[in-house]
């Protein structure tokens, strides 16, 4: 870019000699010099050369003066800085930065150019979202070391800790939200939540697509991994009204690193969005999800030397299939001579004459032919007749109103439903039919309070209506009569209650409605002091039935259970922003109420009778955000100790009584308008607060539990149940510390013009795989990159995770199983997608 100077070419003019004085001077010294001929000519060419050459040069001088080089402003090009209105925490719309808790926005463009594919990717972008394994089912992140909860468009969906995988193709944003919600959201676990808007034809700003515009990829990995996908969204007119639509669809028919093991998933997502008026507009849509997989438990017979060696402990207990029918039912396991389960107080604690004489007095648990090989990570504990399979209706309707500027009323309609069913050779079963509808109305009012005050306020009543039939079986579960060197057989093959062929060991049948009335004002004084206060009150009507034949029922069999309860939820937000440096540091305090549900989306009967079904939780939070350098460069860094308050209402698989305190800190910068930057880092220590208050913890032993001088082969062939001492209490399986670093560079002048590169590298401290600390799993450090290139058509793309081929584990039920399974990662693994835009 060129910029003219104020001083012009006239000017310049004007200041050099006249021209007749230079033509005089030029004579008179061509005339010392004998440089004149006789007949003049000769002068008049010379002068004229003359003259040409110092213009040339006056030129010159002219154009330097004239010339101001401007440099190219550097902008947020490839959409990396967190500046779209965030509602998923407050309801207000506020930026990532004017929100006074920790939060990571992720946009679309963003988890494309980063190869985000499933949610335990979000790790490489967001502190504080490390998740241990639920199975190998990518369900929902842990959030602070705790599982954490799933909303669609600022609604909880029904629990989803691990019964399928979370698709995050179909969305437009992923907000993820550390520590409980706030109370405009009603009950919510302490962890935190992932909120995910659906891609739509009308962005934030109101404005429709201006025309219709799709595209179609295909994806192919490493393992037959197999992916098509396909989306259009457009604008239209009815009754000169405007509207937007959107439609997704993705179809995916996938083999996996693991045996037996592979995904057959369909998935449909649409979304309308109609002007009604010119103050008044309706969004609705739904999403369709039909999955068919299985769950991965992982290695079985875990031993640190299996960890560091890959040596595993081979052979088979003697079967207890005595009908010869190929399965191994209750009735057949109760009667094998001393059982195929037994009981240690503190193992590590007893000498090994003490424990050896304890499994000796349990003949058929022990390994007939023991010996040692060595295992791959793909030998897993899965059968070909695992099932995995999720049906999952998930519906809206928004009704927004515009009353006047200050005014406005929003009416939000959920509807969703999932049928799930879950079956494991090894002895675990579960069904899950559950449905939810929920409906909040809110008003939001903005005013002012004189010169200086600035506020904003949200009235919200709800209801919500959840019904849930649910049963699982878990009575005889065995992970370790499996030899993973071996197919399946009737050794380790169980009868399953979903197949009718046991008792449930749970099965409860009810519903609960919650009443909820919240209040959020946020006040903005003197435009740089922030205060954000909010309350609510839920009233929660609540019924529960043990259904008759599940073992758990016991005296309250067939007896409905009830309850109803009141409960408060409070938070309160200060923020400061400082004057001309772009840092806004904040605290926020916060108390919310949680409801004690199992996996799917039930109230156990046994907990609504024992009066604690609802639980609370306490936030503190402070930080500092800040956006810099022209707004190039966005900074969080948060110190948190967030606990549950309620020791005695707990579940130890969704909604476990823990303390956890840390930092989280995350940047992203713009380097240059073609190299950006993000990089997280976590510190995090999460306690058990039910054990350090108990003294103990209970668990299932594994090998490394036992003292020196007794053989684990001898109690593979069952379950040893333990006590454990709680020690410092410490959550096993989530690392002290991790750190996140990604590049992306796009090229968008030369011949290279659309050629994009990322490099990205996670690391991992060293964890312990449970509760007891028998096991250590290494630290690791990954290594993913990917090179795209994109035209106005086309979009060619090729990825590659843990390029350095790092050896990992992720652990698999900590506080349960920690000692008996782990899951092995993914060994290094690629993925190319082809997409045609139109």
């Amino acid at each position: 870019m060129r910029k003219q100077s104020s001083l012009s070419s006239g000017s310049v003019k004007r200041a050099a000699s006249p021209p007749g004085k230079k033509r005089a001077i030029t004579l008179a010294l061509m005339l010392l010099v004998g440089g004149v001929g006789s007949s003049g000519t000769g002068y008049a060419a010379e002068v004229e050369k003359t003259e040409d050459a110092k213009k040339a040069e006056e030129a010159k001088k002219v154009q330097k003066l004239d010339t101001v080089v401007v440099k190219e402003k550097v902008e947020d090009r490839l959409g990396i800085m967190p500046t779209e209105p965030v509602k998923s925490v407050f309801g207000f719309n506020m930026s990532v930065k004017e929100t006074p808790r920790s939060v990571t926005s992720i946009t679309s463009e963003v988890m494309d150019n980063f190869s985000i594919t499933n949610i335990n990717d979000l790790v490489a972008l967001s502190p504080g979202a490390f998740t241990q394994s639920f199975f190998g089912v990518a369900g929902s992140l842990d959030l602070r070391g705790t599982p954490g909860e799933v909303y669609f468009r600022g609604i909880r969906r029904i629990e989803n800790p691990g019964n399928y995988p979370t698709p995050i193709g179909a969305s437009d944003r992923i907000d993820i939200v550390r520590g409980p919600a706030s109370p405009i959201y009603g009950p919510s676990r302490i962890g935190g939540y992932l909120n995910f808007i659906p891609k739509s034809a009308r962005a934030d700003s109101g404005q429709y697509m201006t025309s219709n515009k799709g595209q179609i990829s295909v994806t192919r990995g490493s393992w037959d991994k197999n992916i098509l996908t396909a989306e259009v969204g457009g604008p239209g007119k009815i009754f000169d009204n405007k509207f937007g639509y959107y439609l997704y669809a993705q179809d995916e028919n996938s083999g996996s690193y693991y045996q037996n093991t592979s995904t057959k998933q369909s998935l449909y997502q649409g979304s309308v969005n109609m002007d009604l008026t010119s103050d008044s507009r309706i969004e609705f849509g739904g999403m369709y999800q039909n999955f068919n997989g299985n769950q991965v438990a992982g290695w079985n017979r875990l031993t640190q030397d299996l960890i560091n060696n890959g040596t595993y402990i081979t052979g088979s207990p003697a079967s207890a299939d005595t009908n010869g029918d190929g399965l191994m039912s209750a009735t057949e396991i109760q009667a094998v001579p001393g059982g195929l389960s037994t009981f240690i107080f503190n193992p590590k604690g007893q000498t090994a004459a003490s424990v050896n004489a304890n499994l000796a007095a349990h003949p058929a648990m022990k390994l007939l032919n023991p010996g040692t090989a060595h295992l791959d990570g793909s030998q897993v504990l899965v059968q070909e007749s695992d099932v995995l399979k999720d049906e999952v209706t998930t519906l809206y309707f928004d009704f927004i109103h515009d009353f006047s500027d200050k005014l406005t009323m929003t009416n939000k309609m959920f509807y969703e439903n999932l049928d799930n069913l879950n079956e494991n050779a090894y002895g675990f079963s579960q069904y899950a039919k559950t449905y939810a509808f929920e409906d909040d109305v809110i008003f939001g009012y903005n005013t002012l309070h004189g010169d200086h005050v600035k506020a904003a306020y949200q009235f919200s009543p709800s209801i919500r209506y959840q019904n849930f039939d649910h049963g699982d079986n878990y009575k005889y579960e065995f992970f370790d009569r499996r030899d993973l060197t071996k197919p399946g057989s009737p050794i380790d093959t169980r009868t399953l209650a979903t197949r009718g062929q046991e008792a449930y060991s749970n099965r409860d049948q009810g519903r609960y409605i919650d009443y909820g009335l919240a209040l959020l004002g946020k006040y903005d004084i003197y435009k740089d002091v922030h205060l954000l206060l909010g309350g609510r009150y839920d009233w929660l009507d609540m019924e529960s039935t043990c259904v008759p034949g599940a073992l758990s029922c016991g005296a309250i069999a067939g007896i409905k259970q009830t309850g109803n309860t009141g409960a408060k939820s409070w938070s309160a937000s200060l923020s400061y922003d400082i004057p001309k440096t772009g840092f806004t540091p904040y605290v926020t305090i916060a108390s919310q109420t949680t409801m004690i549900t199992g996996q799917g989306g039930q109230i156990p009967a046994a907990v609504l009778a024992s009066g604690n079904a609802v639980a609370g939780s306490r936030l503190k939070e402070y930080g500092v955000k800040a956006n810099v350098l022209d707004n190039r460069l966005y900074l969080s860094l948060a110190h948190f100790v967030q606990e549950r308050t309620d020791y005695n209402a707990q579940d130890t698989v969704t909604n476990n009584t823990t303390q956890a305190k840390g930092i989280e800190f995350e940047f992203r910068g713009v380097l240059t308008n073609n190299l950006v930057m993000t990089g997280a880092w976590t510190n995090l220590k999460v306690y058990n607060l039910s054990a350090l208050q108990n003294g103990n913890q209970f668990s299932f032993a594994g090998a490394g539990d036992l003292p020196a001088g007794v053989n684990p082969a001898d109690m593979y062939g069952g379950t040893v149940a333990a006590i454990i001492p709680a020690g410092d209490g410490r959550k096993a399986g989530i690392p002290e510390n991790m750190y996140s670093l990604n590049l992306l560079y796009n090229i968008d002048k030369g011949m290279f013009s659309g050629v994009s590169g990322m490099v990205g590298v996670i690391h991992a401290d060293s964890v312990y795989s449970g509760f007891s600390k028998a096991v250590k799993l290494p630290a690791y450090t990954l290594l993913n990159a990917g090179v795209s290139y994109e035209t106005k058509d086309w979009k060619i793309s090729l990825y590659g995770k843990n390029l350095t081929n790092e050896r990992y584990f992720r652990s698999n039920f900590p506080d349960l199983f920690g000692s008996n399974v782990v899951l092995p990662e993914l060994p290094r693994n690629y993925q190319a997608t082809v997409t045609y835009k139109f």
